[in-house]
């Protein structure tokens, strides 16, 4: 059975627009043909995944079974690129996890069992860390057999936008389009520091971590637990915000059970909701990010940090994908990009930033966004300070060299939504940015070598 799908050329060209900032008629797209109904895994060439429906034939239902290959049957007519797919569903699919499930009927995880997690999570507050360290193990096991998303970041939805605007262009002829640049003021990427603080410990240690960042010269947030974990004084957020840093929720009382029903669900966020308001807090982050983007219209929060890049460590499985910034609604999620501190010490027994490096450069291929989260309560030990002092002069060493900027979670909400709104207009053969907050965006373009996209900045140092 077929079905048309009927967004037209407008809405598949949408989401590359909208992640580039690039002129409407600089990009023309239509499918090929109709949309099967069945939806699954196929890849647009060897190395690019994709999740949603095609015109060219089956797709998969696992990852273990042959990929149907959609790139034989792109093609150009006149300016306008003809595909299989669509675009904008395929990155909504990735971004949003819509994959995920398909992968658990292949690969079940302990914890995707409902009970199984209630029971842990029923004992998790009588539980050591060495003790928990031991079932987390055992329930991840095999982590490094995942074969999507890839691991250590996962860039699909890049690369795809990537390949598209380049074969967009060659459709259209041209070797070069202009666009708003990603980050303010011509950054090449940002950063920025989280702490989710989960104990009384933790709490009480704030103070040191800020005395640590602040000697480094960076400024972070903290996502304080509301309910049942600690007592949060007044005077311990005033000092927090006093100091130049930010305060977020996280989560209602930490017991992993926010999404486990949709009724008890619906009673919590109204708790969260007054913590919002109460807090002064604009970013929310569930309890070990647990989420469920299909409730997140009931959060009156302007932005979300609990989607992973990529979930292989995390009890939730799945990860968006990305590696930058993306709307759910009028929820802008900052995505997980970095593998946890407690994952790094405590699941891969790891006290080096090898791995976090590693990470680092493959998001900065991608000029992406780095977003990391130390837990006070983990950072108190000697050889975790010691660690996470290293994070902190790399990041820096980076940012001194231009490399990336180092933002508060708001700032970077602030950014993306009024960089959402500007646009380019051409006036006396000239481009300019119109719109709110332009004095800190940067012209930049897009470049097509081939079928490989390079970007420069205007006024900046050659291509990136």
């Amino acid at each position: 059975m077929c079905r048309r799908w009927d967004k037209g050329i407008s809405l598949m060209k949408d989401v590359l627009v909208e992640f580039f900032r690039c002129p409407e008629d600089s990009i023309e797209m239509e499918l090929t043909g109709e949309l099967t109904d069945q939806t699954g895994f196929f890849r647009l060439g060897e190395d690019t995944i994709c999740y949603g429906q095609t015109c060219s034939g089956p797709v998969a239902s696992s990852l273990g079974d042959p990929l149907l290959d959609v790139s034989r049957d792109v093609r150009a007519e006149g300016p306008t690129l003809r595909l299989p797919f669509d675009p904008e569903q395929v990155i909504r699919n990735l971004r949003l996890e819509r994959y995920a499930q398909d992968l658990l009927k292949h690969n079940h995880d302990v914890f995707s069992n409902r009970i199984t997690r209630f029971l842990y999570y029923s004992v998790r507050p009588f539980l050591s860390v060495a003790v928990r360290r031991h079932i987390q193990k055992f329930a991840l096991r095999h982590w490094e057999d995942k074969t999507f998303p890839k691991w250590p970041v996962d860039r699909t939805v890049e690369d795809l936008m990537e390949k598209l605007l380049a074969l967009a262009m060659k459709a259209k002829g041209i070797d070069e389009i202009p666009f708003i640049w990603f980050w303010p003021e011509g950054n090449r990427t940002c950063t920025i520091i989280t702490h989710d603080v989960e104990t009384a410990e933790g709490r009480d240690h704030c103070d040191a971590l800020m005395d640590i960042n602040d000697s480094f010269g960076v400024k972070s947030s903290f996502q304080v637990v509301p309910e049942e974990r600690y007592r949060v004084p007044k005077e311990y957020l005033e000092n927090i915000r006093k100091r130049g840093f930010e305060v977020n929720v996280q989560d209602l009382n930490h017991d992993g059970h926010l999404y486990r029903d949709r009724a008890e669900f619906l009673r919590r966020v109204q708790r969260i909701n007054q913590y919002m308001t109460e807090y002064m807090a604009h970013g929310f982050r569930a309890g070990v990010l647990y989420h469920n983007v299909e409730w997140y219209e009931a959060l009156e929060v302007s932005y979300d940090m609990s989607i992973p890049n990529v979930g292989h460590l995390d009890p939730q499985r799945g990860g968006c994908c990305t590696v930058f910034p993306f709307f759910i609604g009028n929820i802008l999620e900052l995505p997980v990009t970095m593998t946890q501190d407690y994952s790094l010490f405590h699941i891969l027994c790891d006290y080096s930033i090898e791995l976090w490096k590693k990470q680092i450069a493959l998001i900065m291929e991608k000029q992406g966004f780095i977003s990391v989260i130390i837990h006070p309560d983990y950072a108190i030990a000697e050889r975790a300070e010691k660690t996470y002092r290293e994070l902190l002069r790399y990041l820096t060493e980076l940012r001194d060299a231009g490399k990336t900027t180092i933002r508060l979670p708001k700032d970077v909400n602030t950014w993306w939504r009024a960089r959402r709104d500007m646009k380019l207009v051409k006036e006396n053969g000239k481009w300019r940015i119109e719109g709110e907050g332009a004095e800190q965006a940067r012209i930049a373009y897009a470049r097509r070598n081939g079928d490989q996209i390079s970007y420069s900045i205007e006024g900046g140092q050659g291509s990136l």
